[in-house]
């Protein structure tokens, strides 16, 4: 067994691994080891964003999790996409960047974790950006390592779009990123000159050519190692070989919401019951590992559409898809530079709301199901999703081995609320594809159809083709009560030397998609674990 020396050892090379590994190794006197179990990213598609439609489902790039027969969804299996690669879900994700509201970090605080408000994690997003053309200097940086852009080729579809919801009374809002987010826009994104710019191109790549800073790929950690309940390295796997890695200082997980509570259980650190039915020696009993698990469900309803000029039309043609190709490479413009969001709608489904309770995606194509391939016919699509569900899952280990995936257990739709702010959301579809500037493109609804009608027929179509939109987060939660599992200060309760940083950590979801407050999250963590923190604005 080969031995590592390392003062940091980070797990995962994901959206927050890639920010802490990147800035405890701006320190050149400080070691860093960075553990991935992925490979490097070199895959073409990874840097084209329509190249989501070809990573959504390999698994040379993917996890390719999948949930258990989910009760409140027909029963159903749902693959649960994730990022196995450098750069993780950052590398293969919609590009959508989108913070949440201000009021959801302030529920943090309001929760009792100090130094979270809207306030705090403001300076963090600020520091990663580099945010191109237009933006508010109160709420934007320039100068950071992740670029984010405007959409600025604007598709016919989704000016429509725009207009239709501007029809029903929303707001037009050119930043959903910067004082409030209700209303209708377009969608900022994780690019720059129409190529991807994950957190592995933005934080990893620029820090890999320092010698403090060790970047292993095709490294699946096995287990944390303890002296006591002093977490000491981390042993993993590359090759067929076993080999350990120390950690002088501490050890941080980055694996993500499903990796990281895995990585904690095999270890020894979670709920005791559930350990002793595995096999596994209990190091510290920690209930909430594994639990407290949310994502955002949605449905989408698509469209058949009046005019030939949909992404679809592009990719059923050989000759349009050459074009498409070209324009790309001579312009990097055109459908392959089509993020997974276009325009998006944050609204109330209830008028006494104090904030936007759904959001949805518009995108200039359309299919049965996102692995599916696109439909042959023109068409278009609309989703929509709860911004705040209060159904609560779990993951649990189905082996000890570290190879084995776990079980998911999301429970979508257990809640009332949940059900009922779906019901209202495709409701609001139906309101929105109604409006004039759409009809003009709408030559039928494919999905669901007109003879799907009326409260209960909706939820049951929600139960049987909705599906996740890949944000799953909270299985870590970070908290003071009995079913937290870190602090505020990202350290795990009950052992030392050990901390999470990523999606898990999230005591409750944010209102959007999640990748920017993952960055956010590791931009904090790495100050934190070196004891400083950036002034609030």
């Amino acid at each position: 067994m080969d031995t590592i020396e390392a003062d940091y050892v980070v797990v995962g090379a994901g959206s927050a691994g890639c920010v802490v590994a990147a800035r405890l190794s701006e320190n050149p006197a400080t070691r860093v080891v960075l553990l991935e179990a992925g490979g490097p990213d070199r895959n073409i598609w990874i840097h084209i964003p329509l190249g989501y439609g070809k990573t959504i489902a390999d698994p040379s790039v993917n996890w390719c999790y999948e949930t258990e027969p989910e009760p409140g969804t027909h029963n159903r299996r749902m693959p649960w996409p994730r990022g196995k690669v450098l750069g993780g879900s950052s590398s293969i994700n919609g590009l959508a960047y989108v913070r949440g509201q201000h009021a959801d970090y302030d529920h943090w605080r309001q929760l009792g974790n100090q130094g979270w408000a809207w306030a705090d994690v403001l300076p963090y997003f600020m520091r990663s950006e580099g945010k191109l053309g237009d933006g508010d200097a109160a709420f934007h940086g320039r100068a950071g390592p992740l670029s984010v852009s405007d959409i600025t080729e604007r598709h016919p579809l989704c000016e429509a779009y725009v207009a239709a919801a501007r029809g029903i009374g929303l707001p037009y809002n050119p930043d959903m990123n910067g004082a409030t987010q209700e209303g209708v826009g377009y969608f900022q994104t994780t690019t720059k000159n129409g190529v991807r710019v994950s957190a592995a191109k933005a934080f990893l790549k620029p820090a890999m050519s320092r010698p403090n800073l060790h970047v292993i790929t095709h490294a699946l950690a096995q287990r944390v190692l303890f002296a006591d309940r002093q977490a000491t390295g981390v042993v993993f796997e590359k090759n067929g070989q076993v080999h350990t890695v120390r950690a002088r200082r501490e050890v941080i997980l980055c694996g993500g919401a499903i990796n990281s509570p895995q990585l904690l259980m095999l270890s020894g650190v979670g709920p005791a019951a559930h350990l002793a039915d595995m096999g596994i020696e209990l190091r510290h009993h920690l209930p909430g590992v594994g639990q407290n698990l949310q994502d955002h469900y949605q449905t989408r309803f698509a469209y058949r559409c009046t005019e030939p000029f949909t992404v679809n039309d592009v990719m059923t043609s050989r000759l349009r898809m050459a074009k498409a190709g070209l324009q790309y490479i001579l312009t990097r413009k055109g459908p392959l530079a089509i993020s997974a969001g276009q325009v998006a709608i944050f609204a109330k489904t209830r008028d006494n709301l104090p904030e936007p309770d759904i959001q949805f995606h518009f995108i200039p194509f359309s299919a049965d199901r996102p692995a599916a391939g696109l439909h042959k016919f023109s068409g278009f699509t609309q989703n929509v999703c709860q911004l705040r569900p209060e159904s609560r899952g779990e993951i649990r280990l189905k082996s000890p081995d570290p190879a084995a995936h776990p079980a998911l257990r999301p429970n979508y739709l257990a809640a009332d609320i949940d059900q009922r702010a779906m019901i209202d959301g495709l409701k609001m579809c139906r309101a929105l594809a109604a409006q004039p500037a759409m009809q003009r493109y709408i030559e039928s609804e494919h999905l669901p159809g007109h003879d799907v009608q009326g409260d209960e027929a909706l939820l049951a179509y929600a139960r049987e083709y909705g599906g996740t939109i890949y944000h799953p987060s909270g299985t870590a939660k970070m908290g003071r009560d009995t079913m937290a599992v870190v602090d505020d200060h990202l350290r795990v309760h009950g052992v030392s030397g050990l901390r999470v940083a990523d999606a898990s950590v999230m005591p409750t979801l944010v209102s959007g998609n999640t990748n920017a407050a993952c960055i956010m999250i590791g931009e904090k963590a790495a100050d934190l674990i070196q004891g400083r923190t950036l002034p609030r604005p």
